[in-house]
């Protein structure tokens, strides 16, 4: 008996261990504020690149540690966290070049029409849910508001 309650004890331990989530957010404008092209300086095109491996489902390398950037909490499709003018993110690994992308170029407010490159490998068969590698690219034109 004194070993089962041992194992239920360790069990709760390791389900309640934690793990470390950093997301990259811009703050959101009034939305009743009406913006026009020439009230933002904007970038040139720039890029970042992401890549994740799955296997059965689980990426093992953020399973612990999760770097997201995005149009809301996580990667999550919310209207709160970044401003992202064109495609919404849609996938965590685009979550994690959008990431990537507001890392190496600090100070943007406002991301313009990101595009998405992806390049999915199944090396299993072709099978998806056993192991899965996907490469993306986001190039964008990244946006700050004048003074």
């Amino acid at each position: 008996m004194r070993k089962s309650q041992s194992l239920v004890i360790i069990g709760l331990l390791l389900l309640t261990a934690s793990c470390t989530s950093i997301n990259k957010s811009i703050k959101d404008g009034n939305a009743s504020v009406r913006f026009t092209k020439s009230d933002f300086t904007l970038s040139d095109q720039v890029s970042a690149e992401a890549s994740s491996t799955t296997i059965l489902g689980i990426d093992f390398s953020r399973i612990f540690m999760r770097k997201t950037g995005g149009f809301g909490n996580g990667g999550a499709i919310s209207a709160s966290v970044v401003p992202i003018v064109g495609n919404l993110v849609t996938d965590h690994t685009s979550s994690y070049a959008i990431h990537n992308l507001l890392d190496q170029n600090k100070g943007y407010d406002v991301v313009f029409y990101p595009q998405y490159e992806k390049k999915i490998i199944k090396p299993f068969l072709g099978l998806g849910f056993i192991t899965k590698v996907t490469n993306v690219k986001v190039s964008a034109r990244l946006a700050k508001l004048k003074n």
